[in-house]
Order: structure tokens, then C-alpha cells, then sequence
């Protein structure tokens, strides 16, 4: 991962948290300077009661078809609440002029849900210019699912199971567009996307929105003089799909997942004959992403059977966030179109196969003129002072922030000795049986801390917010990081946690993460997680029938 110079183009923000309850943000006002051009829709929202687009019953200035601004009189939803910067202003005007020029006919408005899956609605060309003023109405149930996509608050009662009228009765929310995100999709015909953040119709934040949760971390840091550059090294398994399991019998929640068969069968790690053998895979992947503009560096064939491991370049903090949800969502559909299945499970249920993580490399980049804050001064030094108090901040919230870098109960399974992924809280000079490794040094400005505890599934925005608070709890307390481990599975240390139910608690009892995502959000997180748990405990796996029915 190189070091880019780059800072982060964070809207102005803020967070205030209470302890017992959900987290309150201050919506970004936009900057100054704009000409008074604002978006919403060039037609009344009641003419869509039923429809897919927010009933802000708003009306204000748009870009038409051919980019011209519409005056009226009334402020859209986006106007009215202030969510957009001048900046974003802008983005929705070259929006509207590029549907036409490059033959859009239809934009997915899409968000990261509470595991980072996008979840949104289909628009018409015809109906952007309004949804991008007033925003596209989804069910406030979304954000009351767990990973089969089942509903765990009793969302029919009184404050929806949350304490907030607003999730009552399973009420609309309002999924408003950053038109900066802006992509035209290689694969799907005529097809837009940009990416959306949620409020209710009152114009409040919605507080389970965990994209602005990571923009308000990413806040704070830029407070302190620091932009969070993140580069990714992601590992996942791509299969070819033998039987899609689509009888009506294998419905459910969740349905039967597809039968597959491998495209390798591994162990000849980066050979290039077994790269060869995958490359077809490879290039359909390579050739979509690159029209997304996603910063790719590099395509490997990994350990396991059918493992894959591409990486990202290093992009600040909310970009590089977006770049993973984006990553994820186009090698599974990519992969789907031709016949594949592409997973993000950290270790499927298939013989032979390895477990997949994320690897997060990290650093800060010093506001004041984009120079690598980790790099150190004198010569046999790994990090620099802030860097060091960073890393310690890390290996103190390393317990807590678990849950959120491997939020699944089966990535818990990859945490074992001798197998290149970590299983207790250490760090070490490049070295990859550690949890965080340091690389670089003095001279370099590629300079970086790696983290090698997270799962491909995790949800980035989380997974980023928990490293910024943990890292500035570090350098606010000046905490030092200890020894270095070289034998790290023999030195001994704290262990990272066993289960997820056991992630969930530390995470429950870490005050700077309590303090920094809210309380209210920390339980509403943990809720979720435990009904997965609750549904897995009630499950008969095979171990169990194997282990005791002949024996007993």
C-alpha cells in the first residue's frame, strides 16, 4: 500500500453522544459560494403517494434533461434540511447532464445497511432529478434485520422496539443521495448508482446510518490535524455455481445456498499456472472494476481452494470505505451473471478451503500538508511517536473493536495458531502471525500499521470508525504499544475473543467505543448480532449428531 497525499474531503460534521441512548447527529450544512441553485423536484411529490420516491411535498430549483436550473419557490428536502455541501451541488447537476450522454435509463439508489450489505431501490432515468432533491422512501425495517434479513424488533409496538416513534409501524425512512458517488455499472445494461445516506421525514439523521457514523469519526480525527488513509488487501473464494438451489423448496430466510464446485484446487500459492487457470475469472472481475475506477493494484491466487486475494490502493478514510462496499457488491454480481458465486463468508462450509480475512492497512496523513504521520525520524525506529501511541490505542480497544472487524460467529473459526491469521493481541515488524503489523520505517513514506484481525464481511464504516477511535484514545492517553512479538504464538498475551457472543461482550464493556459510536448504537448493534446467535443455538449441526448419536 502506498501512502497517498490526498486528504479527506470530510463535510463539516458533529456527534453528540449520551450514554443509554441512540446517538443524535448534526446534519452538514453546506459551504458558502454556491450559486442559489438547489434540487428538488421540477414536479409536486403527491403526484408519487404510493411511489418510490420521498414525500417530501417539496418543490425548488433542478437541473432539467439538458442541465438547465428550473426556478421555484419551494426548498426541496436536501435544501430545507441543508444535507449537501457546494460540492454536492455540483455532483447533481453533472449527474443529470450524464444520464443522457452515456445513455443511463435507470439509477440504483443504494445504502450500507448495519452489516454494510446495499440495500435500495430502482429508478427510472425520468424520476432521478426528483429523488435526488427529496430523496427515494424505503422501510424503516431495513435497519431492524439480521443476516437471514429477518426482522428482530417488534417494530408493531410502541416506538417500534427502538424507542423512537419514527420506527413505528414499520414507517418510511428517506434514503437521500451523495451524487458524488455517482458510477455507471459495466455490467448491468443502461444502469446507474450512487450511494445514499438515511434520514427520517423530519429531516433527522437516522441513527443506525452507519456511514455517518464513520464520517463523524473521521471528524473527530480531522479535529486532532489527521485524514485516515486506508489501503485494502481482501481475500475471497470464487466458485462455479453447479445447481442455484431455485425450487420453491429451498426458499427461506435464509434459502438454500448453491451448489458449487472449485476453479482450483489450491495449496500453490501464487503459482502462475494455478493463475492462469483462474484468470478468465479474474479478468471478468478486473475489467468491470476498472470501469468503476476502484484503485486496483494487484490479483493473486491465495492458499485455499478457489481463493482469491485482490487489493486496493490507499484512498482516505470515507473513500476507501465506499470502495469496499462497492468491491463487494460488484464481484458478487459480476460473478453471478457468468455462472460463479463469489463469497465474503470468512470460511465456508466446503472441504479443503481456508478462511478468508481482511487485511486493513492504515496511517495517517497530517492535514496541514498530506505527509505520512506514521513515518519516524531516526533510523531503526518502526513509527513515529504518534504512530506508536496509535498502535497501542489499537492493542487496548483490540478485545472491543473485534466484534466490528469480524462481526459473523463463523469468522471466529479462522482465529487459530500457526495459520497466519492472529489469535491473541500483539504486534510485530512484518510479521504475519501477528494481529498488527508494522512496515516501513524512516524514509518511507509508505509507512503503515496492518491489521490482520478483520473478516471480508465486516462492514468498513464500522470496522474504520472502531480503528480511529481506538487509535486516538492511544495517542490521547499516550499509550505505549509494549515489545514487539516475535514468536507470536508462543509469547504470551492477552487472546483476542473466542466467539462472537464473547466479541459482544467486550465491545459492550469498552467505554472509548461506547463513548465514540454511542451507546444506544452499541446496543442496537449487539441486539442484532444476538438474535444470530440466539437462531444458531438452535440449530443441530453435524458435529453435534456425529459426536453423540451412535455414542449416546
Amino acid at each position: 500500500m502506498s501512502t497517498i497525499s490526498a486528504r479527506t474531503n470530510l463535510r463539516n460534521s458533529s456527534v453528540v453522544m449520551r450514554r443509554g441512548s441512540l446517538p443524535s447527529f448534526a446534519s452538514c450544512a453546506p459551504r458558502s459560494g454556491e450559486p442559489s441553485a438547489r434540487f428538488t423536484s421540477p414536479r409536486p411529490a403527491s403526484r408519487h403517494p404510493h411511489g418510490p420516491v420521498g414525500a417530501a411535498g417539496a418543490r425548488a430549483s433542478v437541473a432539467g434533461r439538458c442541465g438547465t436550473i428550473v426556478p421555484v419557490s419551494k426548498p426541496s428536502f436536501v435544501e430545507r434540511h441543508g444535507l449537501w455541501s457546494d460540492a454536492q451541488h455540483a455532483a447533481a447537476r453533472r449527474l443529470l447532464q450524464e444520464l443522457p450522454a452515456r445513455g443511463v435509463e435507470l439509477v440504483r439508489f443504494s445504502f450500507a445497511d448495519q452489516h454494510g450489505i446495499l440495500r435500495g431501490k430502482t429508478l427510472a432515468a425520468s424520476e432521478v432529478a426528483h429523488a435526488l432533491a427529496n430523496g427515494v422512501s424505503v422501510v424503516s425495517t431495513l435497519f431492524a434485520k439480521d443476516t437471514s434479513h429477518k426482522t428482530v424488533f417488534p417494530v408493531f409496538t410502541a416506538g417500534g422496539g427502538f424507542g423512537m416513534p419514527e420506527m413505528e409501524g414499520a414507517a418510511d425512512a428517506l434514503i437521500v443521495a451523495d451524487p458524488t458517488t455517482f458510477r455507471v455499472l459495466p455490467w448491468a445494461p443502461n444502469t446507474g448508482w450512487v450511494l445514499c445516506e438515511a434520514y427520517f421525514a423530519n429531516g433527522a439523521p437516522v441513527p443506525f446510518d452507519t456511514r455517518r457514523l464513520c464520517r463523524a469519526a473521521l471528524a473527530r480525527l480531522a479535529e486532532a490535524g489527521y485524514d485516515f488513509l486506508a489501503g485494502l488487501e481482501i481475500e475471497f473464494h470464487v466458485f462455479k455455481v453447479v445447481d442455484p438451489h431455485l425450487a420453491p423448496v429451498d426458499a427461506g430466510q435464509p434459502g438454500t445456498p448453491p451448489e458449487v464446485t472449485l476453479l482450483s484446487t489450491g495449496y500453490q500459492l501464487l503459482t502462475e499456472t494455478r493463475y492462469d487457470q483462474i484468470e478468465p475469472v479474474v479478468e471478468l472481475l478486473r475489467r468491470d472494476l476498472v470501469r468503476l475506477e476502484l484503485p486496483l493494484r494487484s490479483f493473486e491466487v491465495e492458499y485455499g481452494p478457489s481463493q482469491l486475494e485482490f487489493t486496493l490502493g490507499a484512498l482516505p478514510g470515507l473513500g476507501s470505505a465506499d470502495a469496499m462496499v462497492l468491491f463487494r457488491s460488484a464481484v458478487k454480481q459480476i460473478c453471478r451473471r457468468h455462472g460463479y458465486h463469489a463469497t465474503f463468508m470468512c470460511r465456508p462450509r466446503i472441504p479443503n478451503v481456508m478462511s478468508s480475512g481482511w487485511h486493513l492497512h492504515q496511517s495517517l496523513a497530517r492535514r496541514g500538508d498530506g505527509a505520512n504521520a506514521f513515518v519516524p525520524e531516526r533510523g531503526g525506529e518502526q513509527l513515529s511517536a504518534l504512530g506508536r501511541h496509535w498502535l497501542a490505542g489499537l492493542l487496548a480497544h483490540a478485545r472491543g473493536t473485534a466484534a466490528l472487524a469480524a462481526p459473523t460467529i463463523n469468522s471466529y473459526k479462522r482465529y487459530r495458531p500457526y495459520a497466519l491469521a492472529p489469535d491473541r493481541v500483539n504486534w510485530g515488524r512484518d510479521n504475519r502471525g501477528v494481529m498488527l503489523r508494522v512496515m516501513g520505517g524512516a524514509g518511507d513514506p509508505a509507512t503503515r500499521i496492518e491489521n490482520r484481525v478483520g473478516e471480508p464481511a465486516a462492514n468498513p464504516y464500522l470496522y474504520f470508525a472502531s480503528q480511529v477511535y481506538a487509535g486516538l484514545d492511544g495517542v490521547a492517553r499516550k499509550l505505549a504499544p509494549g515489545p514487539a512479538a516475535d514468536t507470536p504464538y508462543e509469547q504470551p498475551a492477552e487472546a483476542l475473543p473466542r466467539s462472537l457472543a464473547e466479541a459482544l461482550a467486550c465491545l459492550r464493556a469498552d467505554e472509548c467505543l461506547r463513548a465514540g459510536l454511542g451507546a444506544g448504537f452499541v446496543e442496537y448493534f449487539c441486539r442484532i448480532k444476538e438474535a444470530e446467535i440466539a437462531r444458531f443455538n438452535l440449530e443441530v449441526t453435524e458435529w453435534e449428531h456425529r459426536e453423540y448419536f451412535e455414542t449416546f
